[in-house]
Formats: structure tokens, C-alpha cells, sequence
């Protein structure tokens, strides 16, 4: 039916509480609602034009609906980038990465000191940013890397990037991967953190780069790939995957540079399959440092893009637009929150707005894809019949 799909993921652009959000501690958490109610009314024509206001506490325009629009319910067991991300394409995960909430114990410590041959400052749940201005000068005296966590499963590395080079930070992290973070210490994600600056100036570089845990199940990505469909993924994509079932993957720097990518490869290389995009300024400069006005922002300036890349689509492309979890930035503490995500959709030729309700699983989006395809999943239901019947 198309040729080409584009799904848009912002990371952490949730839009009200999930029917679960009491069993994480989020009931009552609205990230796209509180910006809004905080920070004013959001500026967002093209996303409210696709349907956003319909599914959303938000204040909609007078232009009619032109779009897709519902709600995803996650069933996975997690509010992390890694679960979302993956249930999209038909792997829940169904047992909860684990946690750490007083720093990992020591013997992780013990083996990361001697596998990587580094000491390490903090081992510590905490803010990225605050613990890099913490523990910055020490970590600039001493050479040794700073370990801390999160309400996630991960297992952070930060360093100065004339301290410890890029490359043997990302070194240290593989290692942290393969040898230290195993068995019973296996989470979800080791992420390298770099920073440049002074004392009391600190600041994290667009260096970040991510190794995921493998996934245990097979992934949508991996039929579309057997079937000699193009799999690309722009900004983390790959990192979150762990590259599983991606021929082609293009790391970015910012939203704006993740648009940019994404448009060059529409009207480029990028003939048949699946092209897959994370945002993730969303998430990690304004929802986990609160920024309530610097997410508005963002949000205004992603739908300024979204509206010059919609005039960029062809007849027989699709374009869905969702989320991998939370982070209301006017919430407790600094991390993700439990909510449902936006389903957004356009394609060129679309006779009526198309409502879709709630849906069960976020693998609905991955399972509606391969059905384009003539291809079947183990999880989720299409609704690609709803979109034959405006088409």
C-alpha cells in the first residue's frame, strides 16, 4: 500500500497518565498537558492539524483535522527509552530490566575497576548534570570516570572529553557491556556520557552514544530486513536496537539535526521499507532537567520542521508520529514518567481525519507496519484497514 514509512519517535513527549501510572509513582504526571498549563499555549499548527489536541489536554486551533490520531497503552513492564522503543516493534519487555537504586553493588564496582583498569567517583543515583558539576574537578585531578544511575536501568559513564578521549570512553562502556554489567546486573542500556568545559561550566557534548542490552525476541526490524526492505534508523535508533535487523544507521545531534537527516533520505536513498527517527532533546535536555519552557520550545520548533518535511512527503508515503514513554518536567525528581503516548499519522490523499481510540500495545505501530508490507508479526493489531478506508 506505501512504498516508504517514516515513524517519528519524541522521545518522552507523553500526554497524560497510563491506567497503570500508580504502580511506577506517576499517577497524576502529564507531560504535554503541564508544558502547556505551565508554560502556555503551545504554538504547534501542524501537530494539532494531525490530531494531538484530540488526544491530549491541550488547547486545539480552529484549522480542521487533516490526520491519524489516537492513544498507545505500553505493556511493558518499564518507562524507559529502551522498552518503549522496542514494544513499537513487537518486543515487550515483559520482566523488568533491573534497577539500582543505591548505586550497584560491589561487586559490579569490583569488576568494572578491573576489566576496564579505571577506579570511578560517585556510583550513585543521580542528575547527570549535577553529578558532572559535583564531581567534575575531582574527576579532572584523579582521571577517574564517573559512574552513577537513574530510575532507569542503566549504567552511566561520564567523563571529560580531554580527560578520557572519546574513543576509550566508549571503550571503558563496551567493555562495561560485555564483561561487568552481566547475569543478574544486566540492564538495559551502559551510556557514555561525555562533557567538555570549566569548573562550574560544564556541559555535555552531542557524543552521547548508547549499548543496549540484546534483545531476546525477534524484532519487526528483522522481518522487514529478511525481506529485503530497507531498515534505517536516524539519531539513536541504533544504539537503542542494538543495531538488530538495521542495514543503515545515522547518529544526529539534536531534533533539528534529525529532521535535516531524515529529509535528505527521504529524497535520496531511501526507496522501500522502514525509516525510523529519535528525538531525544525532549528527553534529555528538557524533561530530565525540568526545563518546562526550553520543552515548550522544542516542541514549537520540531512542528515548524514537521510542517516543511510533511510538504516533502510522496503519494505512496506514510508517516506515523509517536512516543516511547514520559517525562513531565513539572513532575517530582528528574525522571521518565508512566503515560500514554500519541499516535499521529498523514499520508498525502487522506479524504477524513481517522480517530483509532486506544490501543492495547505500542506494537499496534509495528504490526500495522509490517501489515503494509504483506507481512506477519506476533504482536499487536494492524490498523491499516482504518487507513484504506480514508485513503
Amino acid at each position: 500500500m506505501f512504498k516508504r514509512i517514516i515513524l517519528i519517535v519524541m522521545d518522552s513527549v507523553g500526554i497524560g497518565h497510563a491506567v497503570d501510572a500508580n504502580l511506577f509513582g506517576d499517577e497524576g504526571a502529564n507531560t504535554i498537558g503541564h508544558i502547556e498549563k505551565v508554560g502556555g499555549v503551545l504554538r504547534c499548527p501542524t501537530l494539532k492539524r494531525l490530531g494531538l489536541a484530540e488526544i491530549s489536554d491541550i488547547q486545539g486551533d480552529e484549522e480542521p483535522v487533516q490526520g491519524l490520531f489516537g492513544r498507545l497503552h505500553e505493556k511493558s513492564k518499564g518507562k524507559d527509552t529502551t522498552s518503549g522503543h522496542w514494544e513499537l516493534l513487537g518486543h515487550p519487555v515483559e520482566v523488568p530490566f533491573p534497577t539500582f537504586y543505591e548505586g550497584f553493588p560491589k561487586e559490579v564496582m569490583d569488576a568494572f575497576t578491573r576489566e576496564t583498569g579505571y577506579g570511578y567517583l560517585g556510583n550513585e543515583v543521580a542528575s547527570g548534570t549535577e553529578i558532572i558539576e559535583r564531581l567534575g574537578a575531582e574527576h579532572i585531578k584523579t582521571g577517574k570516570p564517573i559512574v552513577y544511575t537513574s530510575a532507569d536501568s542503566v549504567f552511566q559513564i561520564a567523563a571529560h572529553e580531554d580527560i578520557i578521549p572519546l574513543e576509550e570512553l566508549y571503550r571503558i562502556c563496551k567493555i562495561t557491556r560485555e564483561k561487568v554489567c552481566i547475569g543478574d546486573y544486566y540492564v538495559g542500556r551502559i551510556i557514555a556520557r561525555p562533557f567538555v568545559g570549566e569548573l562550574g561550566h560544564f556541559k555535555r557534548t552531542a557524543n552521547r552514544h548508547d549499548y543496549s542490552r540484546m534483545p531476546e525476541k525477534t524484532l519487526y526490524w528483522e522481518i522487514l530486513q529478511q525481506h529485503k526492505l530497507q531498515t534505517i534508523g536516524v539519531g539513536k535508533i541504533g544504539d537503542i536496537y542494538a543495531n538488530v535487523g538495521i542495514s543503515e544507521s545515522y547518529p544526529t545531534k539534536s531534533n533539528a539535526h534529525g529532521m535535516n537527516e531524515a529529509a535528505r533520505l527521504l529524497g535520496g536513498t531511501f526507496k522501500e521499507g522502514l525509516m525510523m527517527i529519535n528525538l531525544v532533546e525532549f528527553d534529555s535536555l528538557y524533561g530530565h532537567r525540568r526545563d518546562v519552557i526550553g520543552y515548550k520550545r522544542a516542541l514549537e520548533d520540531f512542528d515548524y520542521q514537521l510542517g516543511g518535511f510533511i510538504e516533502l512527503l510522496q503519494p505512496d508515503d506514510l508517516l506515523l508520529i509517536t512516543a516511547d514513554h514520559g517525562n513531565d518536567p513539572t513532575w517530582a525528581g528528574t525522571d521518565h514518567t508512566r503515560e500514554l503516548v500519541p499516535l499521529l499519522g498523514y499520508w498525502k490523499g487522506l479524504r477524513r481525519p481517522v480517530a483509532l481510540g486506544d490501543r492495547d500495545t505500542f506494537a499496534d505501530v509495528g504490526q500495522t507496519i509490517l501489515d503494509n508490507f504483506g507481512l506477519v508479526g506476533h504482536m499487536g493489531t494492524s490498523f491499516l484497514e482504518c487507513i484504506k478506508e480514508a485513503k
